[in-house]
């Protein structure tokens, strides 16, 4: 499988995908633990990719995602954003609701 089609598997199977440096444990950059922090704090489960242990995706993803910085969230096959936007949809609520809503779609359908 090359790299595109394991970005866009990544995507489709995982509700909730951020792309960025290190883990939400151990984020690696400033811009990284704020927007997993943000997204921590909506309660629910998510999937990460830590960019800087797979050098292909991290090549890859400005290309496909035609955003050309990290960290990237993906909800529901759909790019939200880097971290500004993580983080004013944070503060706005809008976050929570979209994270709440997507695990609730997914948790009904399985």
């Amino acid at each position: 499988m090359d790299t595109i089609e394991a970005i866009k598997q990544q995507i489709t199977t995982n509700p909730i995908i951020l792309y960025m440096k290190g883990s939400p444990n151990q984020p690696q950059c400033g811009f990284s633990a704020r927007a997993s922090q943000a997204l921590m704090e909506c309660g629910e489960r998510f999937a990460f990719v830590d960019i800087l242990s797979n050098p292909d995706i991290r090549a890859k993803m400005p290309e496909f995602a035609n955003w050309p910085t990290f960290p990237q969230l993906w909800v529901a096959g759909e790019l939200v954003g880097g971290c500004d936007i993580i983080c004013e949809m944070h503060e706005s609520g809008e976050l929570k609701t979209l994270v709440q809503e997507t695990s609730a779609a997914q948790t009904a359908a399985e």
